[in-house]
């Protein structure tokens, strides 16, 4: 037996997304990285492995332009050009290429992390095993992360952590039960099938579970046409203890799945001839464990109410998300939820233990209780804690300091290392002084100021209310819309969404009833108003009437969006589970004339936020067939001396992706992008330096540092060809002094 020691800035144990994330921000900020991995595949239950769908803040559609940036961001759109058909395998390819291609980092797969050393509130190493090589490895560094999910780095080295369900009088929950108990949420293994072309039988093993004897017939969906995470439901552990009680669970969970499969294939009522099972998981999905207490406890008052925390370092918009502890034996609902209005915010105080001294966490063992947990627990939010633990543990270790007094008394230092990453932050404007386009002044050759979209592509009867987002900066002085009509009136109201990350009415502002003439293809003007403090969204409601028609267009002008409205059906019976507006029209809009407005002028791209909030917050050219050669320049009064330039462009994060099989979204690069652009610089009245040609962009962010600091007075972008849309944009265009 080999023992080794392997010494680094920090160490990260566990590698699923959070821990793959918090690995590479740690390494952008400078910082040597051990990732510590107990399986040969990263990205835990995400992986091949497992095979759960990577769900965030969009919540599969609810939530609107809630897709995260970032890190995850990157693995999204990676994985959508590489793999469209959601393969599996694919997915891990993504991942190990990303941790791979960063140089700090030192990966170590196979290896558990078994032992931790640890006096005095200070954690000194961790020790694993790494399997098949049969090595005992020691991991040496300052600072740790555990990112492993169950906590066990935590438990060892004497954190402080909560398990099973508080009581409601603790934090004040609605949804916490009276009297606390150890019930967690459960542990599910999937499996996918294939139609084989012939007629294939299935023979149970005599351990399969008769589901007939069950309520899961009756109170689940089995259809033969889903597969994978359709199935999340296979559910259980919830009552025993997820850790102790693994192999258990993991043996009654591949019972059941043979049960239903055996109830797919041989009760006759299906349609299964020629079906054959492709693949069953063999490590159980873990959804819930240890949570360890930070200097904060997210509650669900935070999420609901949507805290506004100053040390917010990430965002989430899942749903509060509970499943009965008995899971799939269960007679009740499969699970029940609660959405906030939108995203809300998590703090950094979330993220590091408030008794061990040099100890962040990520995942789903942050400092949440079990129900703010039932929404933090989903992979993509979780990758967003990782980067920002990884990130927030470098940014401590470089100055010196203990996460309390990063969290508590320096955290402008965190916040400006979040902005300078296109970290998934809310509502943090980029005040970095390093930034030296903030003492630029931003031109284009032109810009979006009288949005029209005025080409048919069809009509949408007023069946139902209709709702509408509408940029308002700095007032909205009326629209036009281009209707059918066969005589009537059209009420319209104007709503504040109130919160500038929401996309739902609020607070009434403004109403009006138009009279509309009989006729096809009417312009009509709609005269409502609204002069906010500063820019925001305006709601708007179209109220149904069974006399007109919108035409709707197929395309969409940035940071729109459409809704319609609908009842509640009766299996929604919760009221906190019920969401009446529901999106409408992908990617495409209404005909509208909107008057002019200053939501897409270049000065949005130097400071401000670098995502939809109160606005698109985007420079948008006009149409390239008006403007076929658009640019964009920053220009300083006196040189500037530069060594990196960082382009954020326009990856709608509208739009749901997600790693796997849940829906296919119709394109490998988001058509918002642009594909290819120059990157120019001048100084004085000298000539343009070209210093960047980028081709088949399909990323949100791209980093150009120059080979020599270089003194400049311009900046010039110059876009060629979008990924599909009919104008460039651009979110943010930042010149820094010094590289990353």
């Amino acid at each position: 037996m080999q023992q080794l020691e392997v010494q680094s800035d920090l160490t990260v144990v566990g590698g699923g997304l959070a821990g793959i994330c918090a690995a590479i921000g740690a390494a952008r900020q400078g910082s040597t990285v051990a990732l510590v991995q107990n399986r040969p595949v990263l990205g835990g239950n995400s992986s091949s492995e497992v095979r759960v769908w990577v769900c965030g803040a969009t919540a599969h559609g609810v939530q609107s332009f809630a897709r995260e940036t970032g890190i995850m961001g990157e693995l999204f759109l990676e994985n959508q050009y590489r793999n469209p058909l959601g393969n599996p395998y694919y997915w891990d390819l993504v991942l190990l290429e990303a941790v791979r291609a960063e140089p700090r980092i030192t990966l170590f797969l196979n290896t558990d992390v078994r032992s931790v050393e640890a006096a005095d509130a200070v954690i000194r190493s961790v020790t694993g095993w790494q399997m098949g090589s049969e090595k005992e490895i020691r991991f040496v560094s300052p600072v740790f992360v555990d990112c492993s999910g169950d906590g066990l780095v935590g438990l060892l080295a004497g954190a402080e952590f909560h398990t099973g369900r508080e009581p409601r009088s603790e934090y004040g929950e609605s949804w916490a039960p009276d009297v606390p108990d150890s019930n967690t949420l459960g542990s599910t293994i999937l499996f996918y099938s294939k139609d084989a072309g012939e007629p294939v039988r299935f023979v149970p093993p005599w351990f399969a579970r008769d589901v007939t004897e069950t309520a899961i017939p009756d109170r689940r969906v089995i259809r033969t046409d889903l597969n994978g995470c359709a199935y999340w439901w296979i559910e259980w552990g919830g009552e025993l203890d997820v850790v102790d009680d693994n192999e258990a669970i993991r043996d009654e969970l591949q019972a059941v799945v043979y049960g239903i499969w055996d109830y797919i294939k041989n009760s006759g009522k299906f349609d299964a001839d020629n079906l054959t099972l492709e693949w069953i998981g063999s490590v159980p999905g873990k959804r819930e464990y240890r949570r360890f207490l930070g200097d904060h406890v997210l509650t669900q008052h935070d999420v609901l109410e949507q805290t506004e925390f100053d040390d917010r370092v990430a965002f989430g918009g899942w749903s509060i998300d509970l499943h009965p502890p008995g899971g799939v034996y269960a007679s009740e609902r499969g699970s029940k939820h609660w959405f906030s209005d939108g995203a809300y915010h998590i703090p950094l105080r979330s993220l590091y233990s408030r008794n061990v001294r040099n100890l962040w966490m990520a995942g789903r063992n942050i400092s949440a209780s079990h129900v703010a947990f039932g929404t933090t627990r989903v992979m993509a939010t979780c990758a967003l804690l990782g980067e920002a633990a990884g990130i927030g543990a470098a940014v401590a270790l470089r100055n010196g300091l203990t996460p309390h007094e990063l969290a508590h008394d320096h955290f402008a230092l965190m916040r400006h290392a979040l902005t300078r990453a296109d970290s998934s932050v809310l509502g943090v404007s980029d005040d970095d002084p390093a930034n030296l386009a903030l003492s630029a002044t931003a031109t284009a050759s032109s810009t979006l100021t009288r949005p029209a979209l005025e080409v048919s592509s069809g009509t949408l009867p007023l069946t139902t209310d209709i709702g509408m987002i509408i940029p308002v900066d700095p007032v909205l002085d009326g629209f036009e819309l281009l209707v059918d009509s066969t005589g009537g009136t059209l009420t319209v109201e104007l709503h504040d969404p109130v919160k500038p990350q929401n996309y739902l009415p609020a607070e009434l502002i403004d109403s009006c009833t138009v009279e509309v003439a009989a006729g096809e293809k009417r312009w009509i003007t709609v005269p409502l108003s609204w002069r906010p403090g500063n820019p925001s969204n305006a709601f708007v409601i179209l109220r149904k009437t069974s006399e007109i028609s919108v035409h709707t267009t197929a395309a969409a002008l940035p940071g729109t969006v459409h809704f319609a409205h609908r009842d509640p059906t009766a299996d929604e019976q919760w009221t906190e589970q019920f969401r009446a507006w529901k999106h409408i029209l992908p990617r495409q809009g209404l005909c509208i004339r909107l008057g002019e407005t200053a939501a897409y002028t270049p000065d949005k791209v130097v400071g401000g936020f670098s995502r939809p909030y109160g606005g698109p917050n985007l420079w948008s050219s006009e149409d390239l067939a008006w403007d076929p050669n658009p640019w964009l320049q920053l220009t300083w009064p006196e040189p500037v001396t530069l060594s990196e330039i960082v382009v954020i462009l326009d990856a709608d994060v509208h739009e749901d992706l997600i790693n796997l099989h849940h829906h296919r979204t119709p394109f490998e690069s988001l058509p918002t992008l642009l594909a290819d652009y120059d990157l120019q610089l001048r100084n004085g009245n000298g000539d343009w330096q070209t210093i960047a040609q980028v081709t088949n962009n399909h990323h949100r962010t791209q980093r150009h540092p120059l080979p020599t600091p270089t003194p400049t007075t311009h900046l010039r972008l110059t876009p060629h060809h979008t990924n599909g849309v009919s104008r460039a944009h651009v979110v943010s265009l930042r010149a820094y002094g010094s590289p990353t």
